[in-house]
């Protein structure tokens, strides 16, 4: 069972770095949501209501995954008002793309260091 928790997490940090990738491509580029950008988040969802999963490994940090669940949510709703501005005015607002990857390190960073 803790092999299979292992191969989550990297899964999980895996969806995270697709979105982190994605996002540091255009930030030196057009700053621009991609549809890696969707996927990356949606794979690191995923992977992660599933470590939410009483795995029976040790109790869950009931604090560490609602703070996270939290941030996700924010960063797939700036991911989706994004993508709106991108398809209506052809560019996203630099406030609202610096957010999307400032909150990708900060969800990152609590899964490592929370």
């Amino acid at each position: 069972m803790e092999i299979l928790h292992s191969i989550v997490v990297i899964v999980h940090l895996i969806g995270f770095a697709t979105l982190f990738g994605g996002w540091l491509v255009e930030a030196v580029g057009k700053h621009r949501i991609t549809k890696i950008m969707h996927w990356g988040l949606v794979i690191a969802l995923v992977a992660g209501l599933a470590l939410s999963a009483p795995w029976g490994l040790d109790d869950p940090n009931y604090a560490k995954i609602g703070t996270k669940l939290v941030v996700v949510i924010v960063i797939g709703a700036l991911l989706g008002i994004g993508s709106a501005r991108q398809k209506r005015n052809g560019s996203v607002p630099a406030p609202l793309f610096w957010g999307i990857g400032i909150l990708t390190v900060v969800n990152v960073a609590l899964a490592i260091l929370w």
